[in-house]
């Protein structure tokens, strides 16, 4: 259980992440300033943020013009829920939320 517990803290601390650095971006675009490389965004969405990151970037309207991040963000997403599900009701592999 303490593993869960692990796992479940990560996901909802890189998610937060991944809703801060999108509005710190934002916030940073509008001021010209230095910038968050798009391969940092990506990077935070591909190791588990990427709902957070999903949230962000509709809620500041950032990067929502960018076909990579709109449709790229939720491809991510898909493959991420995918795999915790193929994780979890595979026989193979045993995994138990409970």
């Amino acid at each position: 259980m303490d593993t869960l517990i692990w796992i479940g803290s990560f996901v909802v601390i890189v998610n937060l992440l991944g809703f801060i650095i999108m509005g710190i971006d934002k916030a940073r675009a509008k001021k010209h300033s230095w910038r968050i490389s798009e391969f940092t965004l990506f990077f935070i969405a591909l190791i588990g943020g990427s709902l957070g990151s999903i949230i962000g970037m509709y809620t500041f309207r950032h990067k929502t013009k960018h076909k990579y991040f709109t449709w790229g963000m939720p491809a991510i997403l898909i493959i991420q829920i995918a795999l915790i599900l193929f994780l979890v009701y595979s026989p193979k592999f045993n995994i138990s939320v409970m």
